[in-house]
């Protein structure tokens, strides 16, 4: 497993984080987020929304009463607001684990929901309050090709500080 730690110190660094992410993504890649209400999980989703399909980045917004929001573009972002679920019965019944394989990008508010369905190979963002605006987000590839984003992050922050 590949992880990385980030402190992002504002909503606009969480959502910069979140577009240097989504522009590293494949179709079929995976994002489970986890932490409390108001931890910058939205955010960062409209980052990745933004590299991926740019047009629908302004429409992002918590799809907790929605359950799904879809943002079409090159690659399309399947974005899921889990809170209200109990498991892994109600997505299934819901049908949502057809786009967990799709071609586009699923990210997933609330993963923690999830137990049998979630992919194998999954990049997980662990959200936690630093204070104030400050979020420490811990990022974890569990597989082949999340690691390898967790790496080419990696040197892109590290580029990032050199200049």
């Amino acid at each position: 497993m590949a992880t990385l730690q980030i402190t992002t110190c504002s909503p606009s660094e969480t959502e910069q984080l979140g577009a240097g992410i989504g522009s590293l993504l494949q179709p079929g890649s995976f994002l489970a987020l986890q932490g409390g209400l108001g931890g910058g999980k939205t955010c960062l989703t409209r980052g990745v929304v933004s590299s991926l399909a740019p047009q629908s980045s302004a429409l992002v917004a918590s799809p907790t009463y929605a359950i799904m929001n879809c943002y079409p573009g090159s690659t399309p972002v399947y974005h899921f607001d889990f809170y209200r679920l109990t498991g892994d019965d109600d997505v299934a019944e819901l049908g949502f684990e057809e786009f967990f394989y799709d071609d586009g990008v699923c990210v997933v508010e609330w993963s923690e929901r999830l137990d049998e369905l979630l992919p194998e190979d999954v990049l997980t963002l662990l959200f936690e309050y630093g204070g104030d605006d400050r979020r420490l987000i811990t990022i974890t590839g569990s597989g082949p090709k999340s690691e390898h984003v967790v790496k080419q992050l990696e040197e892109m922050l590290q580029q990032q500080k050199k200049l």
